[in-house]
């Protein structure tokens, strides 16, 4: 088990854990971020409002929505995509700490455990009761659309499989576990963005094209995410090809 969270923490920060938690003052209870009118869930959006001067609810609930997904589930899909494990990412057993910034500064499990199961576990602990309910919380608190929320869930998903990709994960591998997860996953998510898959000299990797947008454009610092689909698919490609082109140097 320890060597799974090693190789995890070798791929840099997004899929960093810190295991054993005992959550305090500092840490929020993922479970609780499910009640919508839950104090926790007040703190993440008054949070994340601050931090990136969102000019409303709606579009506070879409970042963080992406962001989450983009950080806190994302070692789990990485742990099964290299290793086969599950790791119990079921909101009761996640808590989370705040940036004084942007997003979350970390993420920590209670119990630290690494188990053979199939990706339909996988897909309940990960999606059915953690993502997709903090969705609908959202979607409760805020009135954010369902498709946009969970176009970030597809989005933040993905980027634990592209993002490994630019980090010396094996492309094939990680480009097949993505297509059987999202298979799996099924409702759609899908048909909310594609992975494609680059290669600029001797590099390559997976990337994502999303078809919902963030609304982050909205924010103060007025720009397009990388994966905007405010931008052509054409941009967006070549945008990604001058990141391979640069990791090549």
């Amino acid at each position: 088990m320890h060597d799974v969270f090693a190789r995890l923490d070798a791929f840099g920060e997004r899929y960093r854990l810190e295991r054993g938690l005992i959550p305090h003052d500092d840490w929020i209870d993922c479970s609780r971020l499910l009640d919508p009118g839950s104090p926790e869930l007040t703190r993440v959006l008054e949070a994340e409002r601050h931090a990136s001067g969102q000019v409303s609810d709606h579009a506070t609930a879409l970042t963080v929505i992406a962001v989450y997904a983009g950080r806190v589930t994302t070692a789990a899909l990485l742990a099964w995509a290299l290793e086969g494990v599950l790791l119990d990412m079921r909101p009761s057993n996640v808590a989370i700490r705040l940036s004084e910034h942007h997003g979350f500064e970390a993420v920590g499990l209670r119990q630290p455990s690494a188990v053979e199961g199939p990706v339909e576990t996988l897909v309940a602990w990960v999606l059915e009761e953690h993502l997709l309910p903090l969705a609908d919380a959202l979607r409760s608190r805020t009135r954010a659309g369902l498709r946009q929320l969970h176009g970030g869930i597809a989005y933040g998903c993905a980027a634990a499989f592209c993002s490994a990709s630019l980090r010396g994960g094996d492309v094939d591998l990680l480009e097949a576990a993505y297509h059987r997860f999202m298979a799996a996953a099924g409702g759609g998510l899908d048909r909310l963005g594609t992975v494609v898959r680059l290669r600029e000299g001797a590099r390559e990797g997976l990337f994502y094209l999303r078809d919902t947008c963030c609304l982050y454009y909205t924010s103060a610092e007025k720009t397009l995410c990388a994966s905007c689909c405010l931008d052509t698919s054409q941009d967006r490609i070549a945008a990604y090809r001058a990141v391979l082109s640069d990791l090549s140097r």
